[in-house]
């Protein structure tokens, strides 16, 4: 006999506000445990120092993690300069400190060297993965951890105020850019030393703060059906993705994950979902049923929509 999976099947997003002081998966805990959920994720990590936006997916909505993991981020944080610690924020140990303090003048000039495409080498306490171990535990452990540079994207970044030991700044940025990186990079270009202490994600995706609920305003409805006024639909996640609904055995075949064939109906509405004459081959669609319920997303291949993440709900 299967084991009983622990909670209720609950579909869909939280956009929490993450207190100061709480990992990433702490809240996503909370949050799992307000709505007594079987299955709960969240879509890109913040440290435990920072606060704002965290995505959080309950039950089927964990499998559209990476269409908000992937999408553009704001970050506003404030840089302190003169130390450089062992975590790049400030709850890390001193390795190094310098008397130079940059200029406001001189940190505008320096500003277009760090926004575009960047070489990024990410901070030792990270959640990324280096022979099957997590970086911060490697550190914590003592290890010395050596990670790669990777390419990321900073699309804009702005100074939003100076003064002589710290700086603020808000940023745009892709995927996999750290925050404590690029103020380590930019105090080393500007001849001293940096490191994060304070840290606030403000938007994710077409996510932004105004939407996110504190911690504190969803606790007093464990698991009352009061939580679920804070619960976003699943297909909040997939804005953007054209939607097409199916019908009768396609929703079947569908559901059962196997493809149907485009046929001359589908291709019209399908052709209206997508801009541009660069055809429709490799494009990702978003199924749903009648009622309007998810279904199924979807790639289109050799005149097929073929299923890759079927909704289960």
């Amino acid at each position: 006999m299967a084991k009983k999976k622990k909670g209720n099947p609950v579909h869909g997003w939280v956009i929490l506000d993450k207190p100061i002081g709480m990992t990433s998966t702490q809240a996503v805990g909370a949050v799992r445990r307000i709505f007594d959920a079987q299955k709960a994720g969240h879509a890109g990590t913040l440290d435990p120092m920072a606060t704002g936006i965290l995505a959080i997916a309950l039950g089927e909505a964990t499998k559209t993690v990476p269409f908000v993991q992937d999408a553009p981020k704001i970050y506003r944080f404030t840089a302190s300069w003169g130390e450089a610690r062992d975590t790049d924020d400030t709850e890390g140990k001193v390795t190094a400190t310098s008397e130079v303090r940059p200029t406001q003048a001189e940190i505008l000039a320096m500003l277009p060297r760090f926004t575009g495409p960047l070489s990024q080498v990410p901070p030792a306490y990270s959640a990324i993965k280096v022979d099957g171990e997590r970086a911060y535990d490697l550190a914590r452990d003592g290890e010395e951890v050596t990670l790669q540079p990777r390419l990321v994207q900073v699309y804009e970044a702005r100074l939003l105020g100076a003064e002589k030991d710290s700086a603020e700044f808000e940023i745009l940025c892709g995927k996999g850019t750290y925050v404590r990186s690029w103020v380590r990079d930019i105090a080393l270009a500007l001849g001293t030393l940096g490191h994060v202490c304070a840290l606030r994600r403000t938007r994710l995706g077409h996510f932004s703060e105004k939407e996110a609920t504190p911690l504190d305003q969803l606790t007093p409805f464990m698991h009352s059906p009061a939580a679920f006024a804070y619960l976003k639909p699943l297909s909040t996640a997939l804005d953007g993705i054209p939607a097409l609904a199916v019908t009768g055995s396609d929703t079947v075949r569908i559901r059962s994950g196997n493809p149907i064939l485009i046929r001359a109906n589908l291709f019209a509405r399908l052709k209206d979902g997508f801009a541009g004459d660069d055809g429709l081959t490799g494009q990702t669609v978003f199924l749903k049923d009648e009622a309007d319920a998810p279904v199924a997303l979807a790639q289109i291949a050799e005149g097929e929509l073929r299923p890759f993440r079927v909704f289960q709900l």
